[in-house]
């Protein structure tokens, strides 16, 4: 996870929606719905990031019955990167994301 700061342009407010997608992930799906949240590009790229992780993370906690769960932890901390404005760098997700194209 890397702990370099995300581009100056990225404000207080932009900050707290971000971290509010990975506690409450409806809360990103909101955000994907707002236009004015959409094209802020810290924002959605959280916004979709918290979402694919939520969905991961679930599918790993159903595999192993239970005992992955205690990966949905890691959300808090995203979470509390995302509040500081660093790159919120998740294995994977990350680069699937952007090579999908989805943010």
């Amino acid at each position: 996870m890397s702990q370099a700061p995300m581009s100056p342009d990225v404000t207080s407010d932009d900050k707290l929606w971000a971290m509010l997608g990975y506690v409450f992930p409806i809360i990103a799906i909101v955000v994907l719905f707002m236009e004015d949240k959409k094209n802020r590009p810290y924002v959605k790229f959280n916004a979709v990031q918290s979402l694919v992780a939520t969905v991961v993370l679930s599918i790993l906690a159903t595999v192993t019955f239970g005992c992955g769960s205690i990966l949905f932890f890691a959300m808090f901390w995203w979470a509390y990167q995302a509040y500081q404005g660093q790159d919120v760098k998740i294995p994977m997700i990350s680069d699937f994301i952007r090579n999908q194209g989805w943010a």
